[in-house]
């Protein structure tokens, strides 16, 4: 499977295309939401990702009277994929013996 290049933190979805097409400030985006403006600004400046509680609020909230809108799943998605990519990409290696190199041993 093809990974996205470089993936946008979900934050910015929100900052950049959610609030200004509901023409919200965040702490009022924050007050619906039920969380703190902080913690919001947090999530929409990439220094905190979407959590389950976060995705699930964030469906209810944007879901459309016929029903649609962007899952709490898709919101996590994107955090996962954020969160993948820049993993694979910081330089870091994870220094582990695969599973499979063990058992031939």
């Amino acid at each position: 499977m093809m990974r996205m290049y470089n993936p946008p933190h979900p934050g910015e979805t929100l900052r950049e295309d959610v609030l200004p097409a509901l023409g919200l400030s965040v702490a009022e985006a924050a007050r619906q939401l039920g969380v703190s403006r902080v913690a919001l600004s947090r999530v929409l400046h990439g220094r905190a990702g979407i959590s389950v509680d976060l995705a699930r609020r964030l469906e209810a909230w944007l879901r459309k009277p016929d029903g649609r809108g962007p899952s709490a799943e898709t919101w996590l998605r994107g955090q996962v994929a954020y969160d993948l990519w820049h993993a694979e990409h910081s330089g870091r290696d994870l220094r582990v013996d695969p599973v499979h190199a063990a058992a031939q041993a």
